[in-house]
């Protein structure tokens, strides 16, 4: 038999030969390094048997699609060692996640850290014995009863669900076997670079009414390196996280009294006022119109827009005098109200209106987490008011607008997606037609790779997504365009045509940072606290070293503020390396030393947060040279 090979040519075969036997055609070093093979589109273990004409690929540990294997395999490695460990504990469900696995056992206390010390020897243990990973296919009601007899009873309900009369794939290493689909590494021996990283608790099914269940949380890699650097990001991240720096560096805080939601400290609200002031800029020389609309707003809005009926169960709501309202979690009806109040051109077109607006969504509270995901948030957003001649230049001036922007952050590594119609919305086909060809042409004309999203548009209409790569390589999607054809007719919107004739204009839903909030604490993981000189809250700290110098160190400070500078003083009775090594632990940029030879000759020493010495300097100078690193931003 002749197989087909990914650079178009043929490999002449025995009959019934596996992958495996292909790859040992080609070359024995192929053969060892195989993990497993996609034939005619479909993943399959190294021991499939091929057919006439197959079309095969051949996957190693260098392959893309290595890494979920290896990790799927890892999986049954762990829980086979917990069972090995803790012989009364039972498997359910053990998938591949965004860098890692997880398996979630049912045992009759909760795993401690000790445990997972001895889990991930035991799995090494495993790992050396080298054994052989088969692929078994059993007859369901054959499957279920043999997990039942070994007191697999989350195992055997799983199964129990598969329809009667088909066969299921249950995988073998050694005397220990689980269900799944596959396909695996050949052998346990390739299983090399791992870690467990946690334990956590979970409910079977994901459902709080259920049993509570034990997850297991791991991560594994092709190769050492690979490993080494994912724990370094990982401790990288760690010292990054925006919720300790907030706490260390005053910034904000979280409280149960109002979960979800932030208690902005003064410094924190300083990040965020000018953030906010140059996003206000932006939008300012770009022709946008700021406007500021109610925050609870009578449900019949809410379900007019559709709202109601595609995200009712995310939305908070109040009652009063018999009538029901919704706090808004989104800002775009109540644009299309503001816009509603004038009878407009075509000549107005585009119409653009900007908001910061704030939006409440009922997140559960397992999902919260610090600055990243809240329940009342804001968003530097806009709508665009304009024709479907006008879409195209008006989403090619928004991306470049958006880059130029996240530059000015710190941002330009962006990562661009383009999500289509999902199976749950609004609006005709033809209407989806049209909007994502026309966000499909305005990336392509702007020479622009990117990637697909099929099915996770919004409800009403597709979008690009602009995500982030921090200094970490994390990605972080932020900001949005997305074409509606529909909720401008819903709500009524018209303007009056060329000819006359009213009609219904499109509507561009888009955001450049997303959530104010997440977007900030983005900054400070990226930035970790260590903020550029024009976001810093605090641009420069003035010490003096007696308390003879305390008057000039005030007069220097009122001088940089007065040109506009965020300052302050420390005129603490502490010796002036303690107060240096304190504000370096604060992140300030710049520390500014006052001595008796500084008061005399009207300057001040500076020093900054890598803690290099940069001399004495006049104090109009260093107002100057503040003025350009101000400037140097702007």
């Amino acid at each position: 038999m002749n197989i087909q090979l990914p650079d178009g040519s043929t490999r002449p075969l025995s009959e019934g030969a596996s992958a495996y036997d292909l790859a040992a055609d080609i070359g024995p070093g192929l053969a060892r390094a195989m993990i497993a093979a996609t034939v005619n589109g479909k993943q399959v273990d190294v021991s499939y048997t091929l057919n006439d004409g197959d079309e095969v690929s051949l996957i190693t540990d260098k392959s893309d699609e290595a890494l979920e294997i290896i990790r799927h395999s890892t999986s049954h490695l762990m829980a086979m060692a917990v069972q090995e460990l803790f012989p009364k504990s039972q498997v359910t469900i053990g998938p591949v996640i965004e860098d890692g696995f997880y398996y979630d056992f049912s045992f009759e206390r909760a795993f401690t850290l000790e445990d997972l010390q001895k889990i991930e020897q035991k799995m090494r243990e495993i790992a050396n014995r080298k054994l052989d990973i088969k692929r078994e296919e059993w007859e369901r009601d054959a499957a279920v009863a043999h997990f039942e007899e070994i007191g697999e009873s989350y195992k055997a309900k799983l199964i129990a669900r598969i329809p009667a009369g088909e066969t299921v794939s249950l995988y073998r290493q050694g005397e220990w076997m689980d269900l799944c689909r596959g396909p695996h590494v050949p052998n346990t021996g390739m299983l090399k670079h791992f870690k467990l990283m946690k334990v956590a608790g979970a409910y079977w099914e994901g459902n709080s009414d259920n049993e509570q269940l034990q997850r297991i949380y791991g991560t594994a890699w092709a190769s050492k390196a690979d490993l080494k650097a994912y724990l370094f990001r990982l401790e990288e991240a760690e010292k990054r996280d925006h919720r300790k720096l907030a706490k260390s560096l005053d910034l904000f805080h979280l409280q149960e009294e109002a979960p979800g939601m932030v208690f902005w400290h003064a410094k924190g609200w300083s990040i965020w006022q000018t953030v906010e002031n140059e996003i206000r800029s932006v939008m300012r020389d770009n022709g946008y119109q700021e406007i500021k609309t109610p925050q609870i707003v009578d449900r019949k809005l809410w379900e007019k827009s559709g709202h109601w009926d595609k995200f009712r169960d995310e939305m908070f709501t109040t009652n009063t005098e018999n009538r029901d309202y919704a706090i808004k979690p989104m800002n775009c009806p109540c644009h299309i109200q503001v816009f509603n109040q004038n009878l407009h051109s075509y000549r107005d077109l585009p119409l653009r209106l900007a908001e910061f607006g704030s939006c409440h969504r009922n997140e559960p509270s397992g999902t919260l987490h610090g600055l990243m995901r809240l329940r009342n948030f804001v968003q530097d957003d806009a709508h665009i008011f304009c024709t479907e001649e006008q879409i195209q230049s008006e989403v090619c001036d928004f991306i470049d607008l958006t880059y130029e922007v996240y530059k000015r952050f710190g941002f330009e590594d962006v990562i661009i997606f383009l999500s289509d119609r999902p199976d749950n919305r609004v609006g005709t086909d033809e209407q989806w037609d049209k909007a994502e060809a026309a966000l499909h042409q305005a990336l392509q004309s702007k020479g622009i790779e990117y990637g697909e999203n099929p099915g996770e548009g919004a409800f009403y209409g597709p979008k690009i997504e602009f995500s982030l790569k921090d200094c970490l390589g994390r990605v972080w999607q932020c900001g949005t365009i997305q074409v509606d054809f529909s909720m401008p007719g819903r709500l009524d919107a018209e303007y009056v045509a060329e000819d006359s004739s009213r009609q219904t204009p499109v509507m561009l839903h888009r955001a450049i940072l997303g959530s104010m909030e997440r977007f900030i604490g983005i900054l400070i993981e990226h930035h970790e606290g260590k903020f550029p000189f024009w976001l810093a809250p605090v641009q420069a700290v003035v010490c003096n070293i007696t308390d003879a110098q305390a008057a000039y160190a005030q007069e220097v400070r009122d001088a940089m503020h007065a040109a506009g500078f965020r300052v302050d003083t420390d005129l603490r009775n502490e010796k002036v390396g303690y107060k240096v090594r304190a504000l370096t632990l604060a992140r300030v940029p710049f520390i500014l030393v006052v001595g008796d030879r500084e008061r005399e000759e009207k300057t001040v020493a500076i020093r900054n947060l890598k803690g290099e010495n940069l001399g004495a300097m006049p104090l109009d100078a260093w107002i100057a040279e503040m003025r350009r690193m101000q400037q140097e931003f702007e």
